[in-house]
């Protein structure tokens, strides 16, 4: 019974009409006035702290405010940082370029690299031999040494005995040829015109034998093929490989360019040497 009592008082209480009047302080005259109970008010205030707190957590979700609460990510920081990634990655690269022509100098510098008299850019300066003044008589040595090689080539099943005539090369790049093969100047290359960054492939397949700068000739970078072969690519914009990477034919090997002192425009200078002796290389190779 004293439990349903207190109940019916507790309820009295809720229900329990309150009047909230609004009085001129002057006049006393009533302005505003409303009926209340406490279980209105319970519920007044619950709903208007429920909308209040739904509004704040939209507002949070759906503008820039998030930006300033701790734990969110900005999207502009995000997009800031990317651009920086980029640009690290760049500056890695134009120190690691800034190297490789430091490191060119510093042999320079020290005596690391010895002087060759040759004519522009061409790989190795031809020589005129007399052939009066040459004994072509083999020695003995010698002939046993080509019979000893005569035999291990006769009997080898891994080495091509296919030609130099019939060895199949693969165009380095298409374009116009500006400048031709020309002993008589000592120009032992043909230089192709082409765009700049234009894709450089290998003529054939083989190892690099050298990957560096220099100041005549820009990029250089020279592969070694079967059949003692060795092409010769300059003036290139960047290289693609390093020395003593295998590449296949038609890999790309670096990108065409203007480098070097010896340019005057786009090009590539492409070189064939066999067995240390320059070859025209438009006799195996269409570079239209």
């Amino acid at each position: 019974m004293a439990d349903k009592k207190k109940e019916k008082k507790f309820t009295k209480k809720l229900l329990h009409k309150y009047r909230l009047v609004v009085l001129n302080e002057d006049t006393f005259e009533e302005r505003f006035a409303i009926k209340l109970t406490r279980l209105n008010v319970f519920v007044i205030v619950s709903i208007s702290a429920i909308l209040l707190v739904t509004g704040t957590i939209l507002l949070i979700a759906f503008t820039s405010l998030k930006e300033y609460i701790p734990g969110y990510s900005s999207t502009a920081l995000k997009k800031q940082a990317t651009e920086l990634n980029y640009k690290t990655d760049s500056l890695q690269q134009v120190i690691a370029l800034n190297e490789q022509y430091y490191t060119s100098i510093k042999k320079v510098l020290s005596g690391d690299v010895s002087t060759v008299q040759f004519n522009r850019d061409s790989i190795i300066d031809a020589t005129t031999i007399d052939i009066n003044q040459i004994d072509l008589q083999p020695t003995r040595e010698d002939s046993i040494l080509r019979e000893l090689v005569d035999k291990e080539d006769k009997y080898n099943l891994f080495e091509s005995a296919t030609p130099l005539s019939n060895f199949v090369l693969f165009p380095p790049v298409n374009g116009v040829i500006s400048e031709k093969y020309n002993i008589k100047e000592k120009h032992y290359a043909v230089d192709i015109a082409v765009a700049k960054d234009t894709p450089i492939k290998a003529t054939a397949d083989g190892t690099v034998i050298f990957a560096e700068w220099t100041v005549e000739t820009g990029y250089v970078i020279i592969i070694e093929h079967k059949h003692n072969l060795i092409s010769v690519y300059k003036h290139n914009a960047s290289l693609t490989k390093q020395q003593g990477d295998l590449v296949k034919a038609g890999e790309v090997i670096a990108m065409a360019g203007n480098t070097g002192q010896y340019t005057t425009g786009p090009h590539l200078h492409f070189e064939l040497w066999n067995e240390g002796y320059p070859v025209n290389p438009t006799n195996f190779i269409d570079f239209n």
